[in-house]
């Protein structure tokens, strides 16, 4: 079987999830002996075509724009364009990461007369919880698009088939829920190395007494970072105000107004916004730190939590969308009630004053990444997607739809 991906990004164009997500699914499938080729987006230095862990890919030079749906309206233009060069006739199925290649993926498959299925990581109606304005409106359109025209779509989490079905009107006989996975080679890759200096790294963001508890990820309103802050002053009271905060990620607006808020709250000085840091830097800073959380407003999945399990660092999320599927209460992380800075608090103050209770949630969460959040069982649930629909050892044949 061979399948044809589209992708907004992949590495070493990470912009989101879709990327590591992307790099990380395909090469189980071909180690299952699918033959897969990805079409994407140039990112300089690497070739336009190379083979990738087994994966054909093809980067096309899409033309800077400061507009960005015009910017996504000339991606979609580069993949039908380079589509037409392709012979059709060796691919069985298409398969669409997400609003950002739906019209390239709806023309193609309705050109070349084959199934489409499509992945989506999240939706505009979930991310601000409904639409009110005509850009929201435009991405919500795409979206209601893809899900209409893919023969199947895939989501990460039970809560995401439910939002897929009320916001994009999507019938469950058309959705397939398969988590989201983490590779170990990629994590294990960035692990410091055995001579690192722990104490010295660590000193760079508190003393040797002071607790590191951090946030990786997007600076964003939906993360629910403000809610990290206002609980921070509980924690810092119930800690004899031994604890720093460190946020980790790029989003520059809305660090401003987040560095506003601490000096309001007067937690200026307990806490640092990094900006984007490399993983290397995040795999060194994990090693040290004592506590990660994610207070998300809205999060489909929360691949996040899975990265801090396999550094070995304990968890607390918010009662959120996937993360309560992620994250199991009590057994490998502590889930708070969404939005609620004393919750959040207290939730982090057990684990910081609970070391036997942290460590074993440690151990049990790496247990679950290598069960439950491993690609290779992952990777045989999205062909059976496949299956379903070119019919792969069941003498079927296409059906389209459901």
């Amino acid at each position: 079987m061979k399948v044809l991906v589209l992708s907004w990004e992949f590495p070493p164009r990470i912009v989101g999830g879709i990327s590591r997500h992307v790099a990380e699914l395909y090469p189980e499938l071909v180690k299952l002996g699918l033959e897969i080729v990805v079409a994407t987006v140039e990112a300089p230095p690497a070739p336009s075509l190379e083979t990738v862990d087994g994966l054909q890919v093809h980067r096309l030079v899409v033309e800077p724009n400061t507009h960005f749906f015009r910017w996504v309206d000339h991606l979609n233009q580069r993949l039908m364009e380079w589509g037409e060069t392709q012979d059709s006739t060796t691919f069985q199925a298409i398969h669409a990461h997400d609003w950002l290649v739906a019209d390239a993926a709806i023309s193609l498959q309705s050109r070349w007369g084959l199934p489409l299925v499509a992945t989506i990581h999240a939706t505009e109606f979930g991310r601000y919880n409904g639409i009110y304005s005509d850009a929201q409106r435009h991405v919500h359109h795409k979206e209601l698009n893809l899900a209409a025209k893919a023969d199947r779509v895939i989501v990460c989490s039970e809560y995401m088939a439910q939002e897929v079905g009320r916001a994009l009107h999507c019938p469950p006989a058309k959705i397939r829920v398969i988590p989201n996975g983490l590779s170990l080679a990629r994590v294990n890759a960035h692990r410091p190395s055995p001579d690192f200096d722990r104490a010295a790294f660590r000193q760079q963001f508190a003393e040797p007494d002071e607790a590191l508890v951090y946030y990786v990820g997007r600076i964003s309103h939906e993360k629910g970072i403000l809610v990290l802050l206002e609980a921070a002053p509980h924690i810092l009271a119930a800690c004899a105000h031994r604890v720093k905060f460190v946020a980790i990620g790029s989003g520059e607006t809305h660090t401003h107004f987040l560095k506003q808020r601490t000096a309001h709250l007067g937690i200026a000085e307990q806490v640092l916004f990094t900006g984007f840091m490399a993983d290397a830097e995040v795999a060194r800073f994990q090693a040290v730190a004592d506590c990660a959380v994610f207070p998300s407003l809205y999060e489909p999945f929360g691949i996040v939590a899975l990265e801090s399990f396999a550094a070995g660092v304990p968890v607390v999320v918010s009662s959120t969308g996937g993360l309560p599927e992620v994250v199991r209460h009590e057994e490998t992380g502590l889930i708070a009630r969404v939005n609620d800075g004393p919750a959040l608090a207290a939730a982090v103050i057990r684990i910081l004053q609970d070391r036997d209770l942290a460590q074993s949630l440690v151990v049990n969460a790496q247990q679950d990444l290598h069960t439950r959040f491993n690609w290779r069982r992952i990777a045989p649930l999205t062909l059976q997607v496949y299956q379903e629909l070119v019919g792969v050892g069941a003498g079927k044949g296409y059906i389209k739809g459901c």
